[in-house]
């Protein structure tokens, strides 16, 4: 990263505090099949209608997403497509850590079995 000005560490920081919340991360994931209204995203996630729309508001406010009304009906998109990049960097990340953990416990896993065992 270039070094940006210290004030835009701030915005920065506001960015990756909209994605720090599981919602709305599942929010991300399925406007990446195409767009959707609120009532649509709220069945989906299981949470209701007003719960999904003050998240959809702050990943506006934060231009993650962007809205369209039609009619009666508001739909949302992404906003930067490029957040799918960074999510799945993130993904993959997480996921080799869970696997390393998983593997150095299976080690000390077989050993309490093998313990185990020889007292039976």
């Amino acid at each position: 990263m270039n070094s940006p000005p210290p004030q835009a560490f701030h915005h920065v920081a506001a960015y990756f505090q909209a994605l720090a919340e599981p919602t709305r991360l599942q929010i991300i994931n399925l406007l990446r099949e195409g767009e959707r209204n609120v009532g649509e995203l709220a069945q989906l996630c299981g949470y209701s209608a007003a719960n999904i729309s003050r998240h959809l508001t702050l990943l506006t406010q934060r231009g993650l997403v962007k809205r369209e009304a039609r009619g009666t009906a508001v739909y949302y998109q992404i906003a930067d497509e490029s957040i799918y990049a960074l999510c799945d960097l993130v993904c993959r990340n997480v996921m080799l850590q869970l696997q390393r953990t998983a593997d150095q416990q299976l080690p000390l896993q077989e050993f309490l079995e093998h313990q185990s065992d020889i007292a039976n």
